[in-house]
């Protein structure tokens, strides 16, 4: 077979591909009336009572849109810790990864009832080296991304399981 003959083959594969999805009931889940349409604008976050609740009310509003037409509410608890990980030969820390994790419980705002929830985690690094303004401000940007990774997978995890609510 010739490199002419396989790319079009791959040509054909990869046209064939959505028809194979929608024969075995796969959606987008983008789709108008899918997942996320109808998680966009649909969820009360719980107020941020810190600076690590507002980055990560601040992601997921970003990715679901401000609550306009509120069916569920979303409460959630964060957990950090910052991990010494790069050690001198004086004992000083020069880098940590910071750990998180982010319990989340999601209602339907009319029964009460949990339609989703669960618990994800990730971590992040930076560098404790430099300046006391230098160090402050990698920690501070490590917490705010490590925030936005969780979010991200709030956000997938709902996206997910939003095919089996009603």
């Amino acid at each position: 077979m010739g490199a002419a003959e396989s790319c079009h083959l791959s040509r054909r594969a990869i046209l064939a591909a959505p028809l194979a999805l929608a024969a075995c009931g796969f959606t987008p889940a983008y789709a108008p009336g899918a997942g996320a349409d109808r998680l966009v604008g649909a969820i009360w976050v719980q107020d941020p009572t810190d600076k690590n609740g507002f980055d990560l009310v601040e992601r997921l509003e970003e990715r679901l849109g401000r609550p306009r037409d509120i069916r569920y509410d979303l409460a959630y608890t964060i957990t950090t810790e910052a991990v010494g990980v790069g050690i001198t030969s004086d004992n000083r820390i020069t880098r940590y990864n910071l750990k998180g994790v982010v319990k989340y419980r999601l209602t339907e705002r009319a029964t009460g009832a949990r339609v989703a929830g669960g618990r994800v985690q990730s971590f992040t690094a930076y560098s404790a080296t430099g300046s006391t303004v230098a160090g402050l401000a990698a920690e501070e940007d490590a917490a705010t991304r490590l925030m936005y990774i969780l979010a991200d997978q709030i956000v997938a995890r709902l996206i997910a399981a939003s095919a089996s609510w009603r």
